[in-house]
């Protein structure tokens, strides 16, 4: 039984859990080392307090299931079997009899909640949501080497972008030469959709590339990221493109000073609230506190959102190991958006930046 699943397992005999039904693809990677997009099949792993733990997937996915590293038993099965029942069996013939039943409850669905009911009469359901993500929230040093390459790839995506912002070029066309140099770098997929907004798009916190055209005096915002061996990164920079005005050189200035300062508090033993009121503060009294209505970040790992959320709000205490983003913005339409974020590694003394692409103002000519 691997490090992992030991840790679960012994979570499962405090909490008199016989069953965790792991169904998210995240999770089961994490636990596995199989990652998979299963679509609509089901895709899960089964863990005990004792007895070995099974993976359940697809027939077409047995051999990469295998070839990933997993050597527990595997259920597969294929389009016209209905995998729900060697799932019983297989549950049935480990234990018993099942009082407590772990799952994920933000991810299982409805139809596959009410199969398991019926399969395991008078269980109870509790979420394991919690204790899955604790485990995912600190990073060992492989996870983390991981992690640093996924994050030199994004500053070089970056780099790649900015070299390819011209007049009258528009956001889908700086997308396709950023993708294209990845692609040729090895990378297969992105973190999320590559954001490339100019102009008053960059002003929308969550904007949607278009054919806007680049143009001088406006802002290039840039926020992007890579997946490395299922890990991810996330970078946000934003450019100037020819000279600005002072209002967008103040609101610059103002979130730079906000995100180093919050980089600068982080260190184990310091709350999430902290850190996050930390660049807020600095924010509002500089008169936009309106203008950043999003946290200050959130954690980064096998999922480009996870636990934890860095909010004004969240009590909890950074830890050694931990991988999460500082994303501080000021968006105010028609005037600019601004947004510059790094992915932060909490060492034991302090914190490790791991993106690495210049934060100072640069106005491209």
């Amino acid at each position: 039984m691997n490090k992992r699943i030991q840790k679960l397992s012994d979570w499962m005999k405090e909490n008199n859990v016989q069953v965790c039904f792991v169904t998210a693809p995240e999770n089961v990677f994490y636990f596995s080392g199989f990652l998979s997009d299963p679509h609509e099949r089901l895709l899960g792993l089964a863990v005990f307090q004792e007895e070995e733990p099974f993976l359940v997937c697809p027939a077409l996915d047995k051999t990469d299931a295998k070839n990933a590293g997993w050597g527990n038993e595997i259920i597969s099965y294929s389009d016209i079997e209905n995998p729900w029942e060697m799932i019983h069996k297989a549950v049935s013939g480990r234990i018993k009899k099942v009082d407590n039943i772990a799952i994920e409850k933000e991810h299982m669905n409805v139809e596959r909640f009410e199969i398991l009911s019926q399969m395991f009469d008078g269980a109870r359901f509790v979420s394991a949501e919690e204790k899955l993500r604790k485990l995912r929230m600190i990073k060992d040093e492989k996870e983390l080497n991981i992690i640093r390459e996924a994050c030199a790839l994004a500053d070089y995506a970056v780099e790649v972008g900015c070299a390819e912002i011209a007049e009258g070029k528009s956001e889908l066309e700086i997308i396709a030469a950023v993708e294209y140099a990845l692609k040729k770098k090895g990378v297969s997929q992105m973190s999320f959709s590559t954001m490339v907004l100019t102009g008053a798009n960059a002003a929308s916190p969550h904007g949607t590339p278009g054919a806007t055209k680049i143009k001088k005096g406006d802002f290039v915002l840039f926020d992007l990221g890579v997946i490395v061996d299922g890990y991810c990164s996330d970078i946000t920079r934003t450019v100037a493109y020819g000279d600005i005005n002072d209002k967008q050189k103040e609101i610059y200035e103002t979130v730079l000073k906000a995100q180093l300062a919050a980089v600068e508090a982080s260190k184990p033993g310091v709350s999430c609230s902290e850190i996050d009121l930390t660049a807020r503060r600095i924010i509002a009294d500089a008169g936009y506190g309106e203008y950043f209505p999003h946290r200050l970040g959130h954690g980064l790992g096998i999922s480009v959102h996870e636990y934890p959320s860095l909010t004004e709000t969240n009590p909890l205490l950074l830890e050694e190991g931990m991988v999460y983003t500082i994303e501080p913005g000021i968006y105010v339409p028609e005037i600019a958006g601004v947004r510059i974020e790094d992915d932060i590694a909490v060492t034991a003394t302090g914190v490790e930046i791991l993106t690495k692409f210049p934060k100072e103002l640069q106005i491209l000519k």
